[in-house]
């Protein structure tokens, strides 16, 4: 198969990169699952941009350098705010649903998160995530440039050194197994772009669908791009406590409209009281790393197996309009947040490091670019300001598209197909499963919201192990999605720990017992591949 443009995931990176282009380009996206499946879609409070004259781009500046803790890029963090209005006006040009509010300035409502000086966040009710991926799903699917493989997942980037050790190290296509055929097939393309999202799985307990395992971050480290920041897991302080709910996160826009946390029945005596005014100044309005650390002493200190999320003190009227997804959710599990609070605990997110790039998402391999949560740009520094995530895809999306148009076309290459060769069935598919159940189990132990060198360093030790056996069940048995996957998070798990291990003080997300302090220098963590 042969392209102009590859696409690896169908986040609103992806998405939008892949409209951005089809009307030049010819462009293949891949997908793991449905169209719908990653995170983007999942995505609730909504997305920030200086979009009222109240605002400006130097304070939406400022709070993103505040949240970061210093080691924000600053000219990435203002390029990418700057181009936040124009972002969003595309958005609405597309017919995204955004709610409208006719006494605001651009007739849409914008709320408050954690870490804003202002009301910025544009949102659709508490489902922005999945109103945009909706819109943009419907041009995607009827677009004749587009073509789409769901359910394929992508194993490796082709690079031509590779393949010719006289030829100059380039980007040339991608491996992908198409799932429900059980066959590898050869995608050649002149510029292929990953957007496979961050690694929430590689914790136990996350915020993340399924599909988020670092793909993304692995392949580009396996073809040999640097990858930065990877200590910096950001830990959503509120996801929904509860043994039949899976991942479902419970929205800071909550918070921004009044929600307070409070030590629930199991605290005894202090049952109902609000804890944040102890931790931070700011309250429950503090950034996500000081809520999330805050939730973490609490429970830790008293044993307790959450904390509550209280916003009954707000009408039912307005609930019911804010946060209808959040409601309907909970009622399922038989919780009615208009008349009792939410147990809530804190869940990997999101993933602030990634592989390295430019403001045109190019990464250090030519014709491979990386965006979204995949990538590193400097934007989020040691902790990421709420919904700047997906303002981050769209105007990198967008630079990514601006920077491939340009591209002259590189020279034809025949790639070989996939050594099949490797026909033989796993007999123990179950090591798999044990591999994958380890792995998040001591990275949530070990190396989770509060860190030591000791609980790292066991956590190397096992990675590995684990690695060892992983590289050699690859080697020799027929690949998997599941196996892909594990061998892309032991990837991943590696890269967070050796980052952890490289940053010898607090800052933001990596909080150590052994180096309590923060620095006076503020430099980002760069990881090189080995040649």
């Amino acid at each position: 198969m042969k392209f102009d443009v590859a696409i690896i995931g169908s986040g609103l990176a992806g998405l939008s990169l892949a409209l951005h282009l089809a009307q030049q380009k010819k462009v293949v996206i891949v997908s793991k699952g449905e169209l719908l499946d990653g995170a983007s879609n999942w995505a609730q409070g909504g997305i920030a941009a200086v979009l009222d004259s109240g605002d400006s781009h130097d304070q939406h500046i400022s709070d993103t350098l505040i949240a970061g803790a210093g080691l924000c890029d600053e000219d990435a963090t203002r390029f990418i705010v700057e181009h936040g209005r124009e972002a969003i006006e595309w958005l609405i040009e597309q017919g995204v649903p955004f709610t409208r509010d006719d006494q605001a300035e651009l007739g849409y409502h914008l709320t408050r998160e954690g870490g804003h000086s202002q009301r910025r966040i544009i949102h659709a009710a508490d489902a922005t995530g999945h109103a945009v991926q909706v819109t943009l799903e419907q041009q995607i699917r009827s677009h004749p440039n587009i073509t789409l493989l769901e359910y394929h997942c992508a194993i490796d980037v082709i690079n031509s050194d590779k393949l010719d050790p006289q030829q100059p190290a380039r980007c040339v296509g991608v491996y992908v197994q198409d799932i429900k055929h059980d066959r590898v097939i050869t995608i050649a393309a002149d510029q292929t772009v990953l957007a496979t999202g961050g690694a929430g799985k590689v914790y136990l307990y996350t915020s993340n669908p399924d599909s988020a395992t670092g793909d993304g971050i692995a392949m580009a480290w396996r073809a040999g791009c640097r990858v930065g920041n990877m200590e910096f897991i950001q830990f959503h302080p509120t996801c929904l406590y509860h043994p039949f709910a899976k991942s479902f996160l419970i929205s800071e826009a909550l918070r921004g409209e009044g929600a307070l946390l409070k030590l629930p029945q199991a605290a005894g005596a202090a049952a109902g009281t609000r804890f944040m005014p102890a931790h931070d100044e700011r309250e429950e309005l503090a950034p996500r790393d000081i809520v999330a650390r805050a939730i973490d002493f609490e429970m830790k200190k008293r044993g307790l197996d959450h904390v509550d999320l209280d916003i009954s003190h707000q009408p039912r009227e307005f609930l019911e309009e804010h946060f209808p997804t959040i409601m309907a959710r909970c009622l399922e599990f038989g919780i009615d947040i208009t008349r009792q609070p939410i147990p809530v605990v804190p869940a990997a997110h999101y993933t602030c490091g990634g592989v390295v790039t430019d403001m045109s998402g190019c990464t250090d391999l030519p014709g491979l670019y990386a965006i979204g949560e995949t990538a590193y740009t400097g934007l989020h520094g040691a902790n990421r300001l709420a919904s700047n995530s997906l303002l981050e895809c769209l105007v990198l999306g967008r630079a990514a598209a601006q920077h491939i148009e340009q591209q002259p076309k590189p020279p034809a290459c025949t790639l070989p197909a996939w050594d099949e060769s490797r026909v033989t069935n796993a007999d123990e598919e179950v090591v798999i499963s044990h591999n994958w159940d380890e792995l998040r189990r001591f990275m949530w132990n070990y190396v989770s919201i509060v860190r030591t060198d000791k609980r790292l360093q066991r956590a190397l030790h096992r990675i590995h192990l684990l690695k060892e056996e992983i590289d050699e069940y690859y080697a020799h048995f027929r690949i998997t999605r599941d196996l892909l996957e594990l061998r892309n998070l032991v990837e991943v798990a590696s890269l967070i720990v050796n980052s952890a291990l490289a940053r010898k003080e607090s800052r933001g997300l990596h909080y150590s017992l052994d180096y309590p302090d923060t620095l006076a220098s503020t430099t980002p963590t760069i990881l090189t591949p080995e040649k």
